[in-house]
């Protein structure tokens, strides 16, 4: 409640400053301070030490710390807890229980927007102590980045509950392209409070306040399930768009924890 009430474009300016002072004597006190806060767990970091804050917020993990699912449909693009899912009906998708919100004013796109319609959503949030890096869920072809300007509020539940179309607000990107099958997915990551901003490696840019480049930007960027695909600069959410016919796997359920590279959809 407290960072939904404070200059958030401010905070997350300052936060980006502090986050990148490079020195061990002023990043371990924070980390430190940090775990008593969040249940920061450093154990599957590759690296032991950090020199920043960021260094810690964007870190990689061992190798074979998240076994990718070769035999699923679609995969987890990140670890996160699983939020609102379902089918885009009427152009409508829903935030939480209550609070839906429009597929064009998340898009900002009609053409993009009309070719989901229909189709099956997935909500992932990405608390601030989790591993930060986002994954391809599948095999396809990013054809378009979108990058859309936004506020940087809280995405935690409590805000969920009480700033309508919050996703539609904050910033964001839309990596839009289609499956090996040829069908259209998307993926939307959605920045948050304190630092916000997204890397993406098939751009080569960080997405920020900052950013001052062209909003859209086409690629032929051919993903395999499983690649990485860039990094939040702390923790928010993944909204993904997958063919209708594509279903959660048996178990999943709203509030449920989910790791990177585990089945997803069959």
């Amino acid at each position: 409640m407290l960072t939904n009430r404070i200059p958030r474009l401010f905070s997350s300016w300052l936060m980006g400053k502090i986050s990148k002072i490079q020195n061990p004597w002023f990043a371990q006190p924070a980390l430190w301070l940090w775990k008593q806060f969040t249940d920061l767990n450093l154990q599957e970091a590759q690296k032991k030490q950090f020199n920043s804050i960021h260094d810690c917020f964007t870190r990689t993990l061992k190798p074979g710390a998240r076994p990718i699912d070769s035999t699923a449909l679609g995969t987890s693009p990140c670890d996160g807890i699983l939020g609102a899912h379902g089918i885009v009906e009427n152009g409508r998708l829903l935030q939480v229980k209550g609070f839906a919100y429009g597929i064009e004013e998340l898009l900002v796109n009609p053409e993009l927007a009309l070719k989901f319609q229909g189709c099956r959503y997935v909500t992932i949030r990405i608390t601030a102590s989790m591993y930060h890096r986002m994954h391809s869920p599948l095999d396809g072809v990013i054809n378009q980045v979108d990058y859309i300007h936004g506020d940087t509020w809280n995405v935690n539940p409590v805000a969920l509950k009480r700033v309508e179309k919050l996703f539609c607000k904050n910033e964001r990107a839309v990596l839009s392209g289609h499956t090996v099958q040829g069908e259209p997915f998307a993926i939307v990551p959605v920045a948050a409070i304190l630092v916000a901003g997204i890397r993406l490696h098939c751009t080569g840019q960080v997405f920020n306040q900052n950013y001052t480049g062209p909003q859209r930007v086409n690629t032929h960027a051919p993903i395999r399930k499983g690649e990485e695909l860039g990094w939040f600069e702390h923790g928010s959410t993944i909204v993904l768009f997958v063919p209708p016919s594509w279903k959660l796997v048996p178990g999943m359920e709203e509030g449920g924890q989910l790791r990177m590279g585990q089945a997803l959809f069959e």
